[in-house]
């Protein structure tokens, strides 16, 4: 057996629609599919209908799956700490989109020039998602 992908599901408690305005402005991410749950089962509860069931985004070469959920009183299990770790290859980008997700958020390490000789920091998002940045520095002239 070869895994060929670990993806990042998010859960998101009726805030998918909200991580994915986020996550594309912040990350130029772009929807590649969304399926609400009263496209697929037409008797499912009023309340359900335009709920989330899977939406996909591209980010970069990396996908993000996530959905609301089945139901609205359904807190996610804490059963650890992840956090989501992008590798970028320019720094002013790195800044940007560290940025546009620590702005309803909380940054958790600034960015700074960390000793391997990257720019890093740590963002946990509005929705409560960690980012980890982590991006090679610009080359001095």
């Amino acid at each position: 057996m070869t895994i060929k992908a670990v993806t990042p599901y998010f859960l998101l408690n009726g805030r998918t629609e909200q991580a994915i305005a986020l996550y594309q402005r912040a990350l130029g991410a772009k929807v590649e599919t969304m399926q609400r749950f009263g496209d697929v089962d037409g008797s499912c509860p009023v309340a359900m209908k335009n709920r989330v069931m899977h939406a996909a985004l591209q980010v970069g070469d990396a996908v993000l799956l996530m959905s609301d959920g089945s139901k609205d009183d359904e807190a996610p299990s804490q059963s650890g700490n992840v956090s989501v770790a992008l590798q970028l290859d320019d720094p002013d980008q790195a800044r940007r989109c560290f940025d546009a997700l620590a702005t309803n958020g909380k940054v958790v390490q600034p960015l700074i020039d960390a000793p391997w000789g990257a720019l890093f920091g740590v963002v946990s998002d509005e929705f409560g998602i960690n980012w980890m940045f982590n991006s090679a520095k610009a080359k001095k002239a």
